[in-house]
């Protein structure tokens, strides 16, 4: 059997696609738009390893799909190349952060075109680039001029040795995971994003796109809302009661004790009167050694500190309450305070039992001398004078109602979502286009002015008192106030990584556009991105923000669509072959390039589909590739078998129409593996015959182009057919022919059977229970109550325990 010559091909085919334009979007095609995003990728010294092009390769698989089903496909890349590990290098080193950059750049864009994705590269943007940049400081000053962007003082986590500011993923156990050294809380002036003025919008509008469950839930989780009421408890001597935030008013004759955050300005406010202010001082000092993180961590021993000199009143019944310091309150989320219900919150219950702390049951149902009772969604109110032998839901309500009549308090809307730091006091960033003039105050870069370049410095690290190293450029820094004319300063901060990854979609319409960040007619015509992928890692912050910055330009008339992304899935990580993560430290990554030089890119693209399912973490397995590696082999020999003359008999047909069906739906549900299942189950079943008839190799060319795009295009100029496989109509299949045997499956609800279905033989499990759940005698078993689990039996049963 000849061997499939990999090397020579796919060079040749790659050649052909990048001097033919062929992946070119065409901005003047009447041809429906479908625009395709991945998360463009930071290019790191080490370049890619075989984790890094799951999504590329599954995007480029529904890339070439639709060029073939008629459409007019936007495919693009770039590069997300500020932050910090360049930098970080540059200290290091020494070597400018712009070199090394432009070098893994270079390695990155060579590793991508290796694997034949069908990236349209006439549009690639770089975010280093002034010409891009220039448009992200653009829109910063348009949110600036609206008062979305203002300076505040805010806690941060600070380490001491690199002298910079850490996000609370880089603090681990109370240490600096770059340089170990222990950190600090430390309030420093920063720019914000006032992205909690969108809270609401962000929330309704999940309503209005195709995002996976775990995505929106992600989302909501993070905004945070809560319906509920601000109470006002009062202290005793003191005009100047202490706020808090809670979604249980209901539950206020149960509080024992209030909690306030070790940064409460009440604190501060009333420090003459606070006894013990020695001791609290070095509790103010052990809390600002730990993040957010820990601080929050329902599995951390509580500690706490309680107030001498401050008393709060229940305003409910007038009894006196401690209030006590404890870290497990952070002053970012609600008003910094608590109201302490031990008796239904199981934190407030462990502190109290700690701290020997009165427990009082407000609603009745449990025991609370052995635990907190915390099933009271429902349930009747008891020891709560005016609410006692009320329902929950009439409680809270009538709760309200008394506060605001009695001045105590109002219904108020939380939300955990805060306003966005967007200050890095950093080089390697876009520098933030503001001058601060002792007349004028802030005041922006004229628009005429931008980019405001980064300037070269030979120092990367940041200074003693953690400013960034631009503020050492003088002659940089010191300018003219573009309103007075007088002697001003330049803003030394730079945006953070997010900043140029928020818009970087709508370059892409236009990227060489000097006069504007994208042309309207193009906006107008791509708009909204019909597909995003990318990982689960990035459904919180990068989607989040860069849903607030487009919201932003639409409010201003300057893009078309509310929303910037119609549909967002997600991939699961490739983990190495011992199953864990793949880090140079565990000596487990597998680079691309060794698996191309051995197998070629079509080996690599076709097993990164295989390997498991495309939303879930798979291992590395190196006898998967060579397993790949045999099936495309056995597929380049089947040419030899291909025979004009040879007829198509109905088996054939049912086999091809059935294939072209579970190919195509499959793709559409991002089943890399199971499509590739199906073609290789198609492919052993032409290797059977004696002749294979052209029109079944055909298909299986188009089928395949997808994952293997080099393969099949040589393979269908070896057949004698004209043009491109990847520009031939994308198969159909006949509904009647495609039918696949069908076997009859009982469905259990709690282990007795309530129906019957009947399905194909090579239905999925998450197909089946998916078809089961819709069947009106088990929806209407399960009164929309969700499955604790599903128990299936292959080829007979369903068993859903609710």
């Amino acid at each position: 059997m000849a061997r499939y010559p990999f090397k020579d091909i796919e060079a040749r085919w790659q050649a052909h696609w990048e001097e033919a334009g062929t992946y070119r979007a065409d901005d003047d095609s009447p041809k429906p738009k479908c625009y395709l995003l991945i998360e463009f990728p930071y290019p790191s010294g080490v370049g890619l390893h075989v984790g890094h092009p799951r999504s590329y390769v599954g995007m480029d698989v529904i890339a070439r799909k639709r060029r073939m089903e008629g459409y007019n496909v936007l495919f693009p890349i770039g590069f997300d190349a500020f932050g910090l590990p360049a930098e970080n290098y540059a200290i290091a080193t020494g070597t400018h952060p712009r070199r090394t950059t432009e070098a893994n750049i270079a390695n990155f864009r060579r590793q991508l075109k290796m694997l034949g994705l069908s990236f349209d590269w006439s549009r690639e943007v770089n975010t280093t680039d002034p010409g891009y940049y220039k448009w992200t400081q653009w829109m910063f000053l348009r949110m600036f001029q609206r008062g979305l962007a203002y300076k505040a003082e805010v806690p941060i986590n600070w380490c001491p040795e690199c002298n910079v500011g850490l996000a609370n993923e880089e603090v681990v156990g109370g240490r600096c995971e770059r340089c170990g050294a222990e950190t600090r809380r430390r309030t420093k002036a920063q720019w914000m994003l006032r992205i909690t003025q969108y809270a609401e919008r962000l929330l309704d509008d999940l309503e209005t796109v195709d995002y996976i469950e775990p995505v929106v839930n992600q989302q909501r989780n993070w905004i945070g809302k809560s319906v509920g009421a601000e109470i006002r408890f009062p202290i005793e001597g003191v005009d100047d009661p202490l706020v808090v935030f809670t979604t249980r008013p209901d539950t206020v004759f149960g509080a024992t004790y209030m909690v306030v955050s070790p940064e409460h300005p009440l604190l501060a406010r009333h420090a003459d009167r606070i006894q013990n202010r020695d001791e609290l001082t070095a509790y103010q000092e052990q809390a600002a050694r730990k993040s957010d993180l820990e601080r929050t961590d329902l599995t951390k021993e509580k500690t706490g500190l309680q107030l001498e000199g401050l008393t709060a009143l229940n305003p409910a019944n007038g009894q006196r309450i401690p209030i006590w310091v404890s870290d497990y309150v952070l002053i970012t989320y609600g008003t910094g305070a608590i109201m302490a219900v031990p008796g239904h919150d199981t934190r407030d219950w462990e502190f109290a039992r700690e701290y020997g702390l009165p427990i009082v049951e407000v609603v009745q149902g449990g025991n609370i001398e052995e635990a907190a009772f915390t099933d009271i969604e429902e349930g009747i109110l008891v020891n709560s004078g005016f609410l006692n032998g009320l329902p929950v839901k009439d409680a809270i309500e009538r709760t309200i109602e008394w506060l605001e009549e009695s001045g105590h308090g109002e219904r108020k809307v939380n939300y955990k979502l805060r306003d966005w730091v967007f200050s890095r006091q950093r080089y390697w960033g876009e520098p933030i286009p503001l001058v601060h003039c002792p007349s004028c105050g802030w005041v922006a870069v004229p628009e005429e002015q931008l980019p405001v370049l980064l300037p070269e410095v030979e120092q990367f690290r940041p200074g003693e008192g953690g400013e960034s190293p631009l503020a050492g450029v003088a002659d940089w820094v010191q300018t003219q106030c573009p309103q007075c004319s007088g002697p001003a300063r330049r803003e030394t901060d730079t945006m953070p990584q997010w900043a140029g990854s928020c818009w970087y979609f709508l370059r892409y319409l236009d990227p060489h556009n000097g006069r504007a960040f994208a042309d309207r007619r193009l906006l107008e015509k791509w708009m909204p991105v019909d597909w995003y992928n990318g990982g689960m890692e990035h459904t919180v912050l990068h989607l989040l923000y860069s849903r607030f910055w487009h919201k932003f330009l639409y409010d201003e008339g300057l893009v078309p669509t509310p929303e910037p992304y119609r549909r967002r899935t997600s991939h699961g990580m490739i983990l190495g072959e011992d199953n864990e993560k793949m880090s140079k430290s565990r000596g487990n990554v597998v680079n691309p390039d060794e698996v191309v030089e051995e197998y070629g890119a079509d080996t690599f693209r076709a097993f990164e589909m295989y390997l498991g399912a495309f939303d879930q973490a798979s291992a590395w397995s190196k006898a998967g590739v060579i397993g790949i590696h045999r099936f495309l082999n056995r597929v380049w020999a089947l040419r030899e078998k291909a025979a004009r003359e040879a007829t198509l008999s109905e088996s054939d047909l049912r086999l091809m129409h059935h294939t072209i069906k579970a190919v195509g739906q499959r793709i559409e549900k991002m089943k890399f593996n199971t499509a590739a299942a199906a073609l290789i189950s198609y492919c052993n079943e032409l290797s059977r015959m004696e002749q294979i008839p052209v029109e079944m190799l055909r298909v299986l060319c188009s089928l395949l182009h997808p994952f293997a795009p080099h393969l099949t295009e040589e393979t269908w100029q070896s057949l004698g057919e004209q043009g491109s496989v990847g520009e031939q109509p994308w198969p159909s299949f006949d509904p009647n022919l495609a039918r696949a045997e069908l076997m009859t499956i009982a469905v259990q609800v709690d282990g007795k059977v309530r129906d019957t279905v009947d399905v194909e033989h090579d239905i999925s499990e998450e197909d089946l229970l998916e078809v089961v759940l819709a069947r009106p005698k088990i929806s209407a078993r399960l009164a929309g109550r969700t499955p604790r689990r599903t128990l299936y039996v292959a080829g007979r049963l369903v068993n859903i325990v609710t």
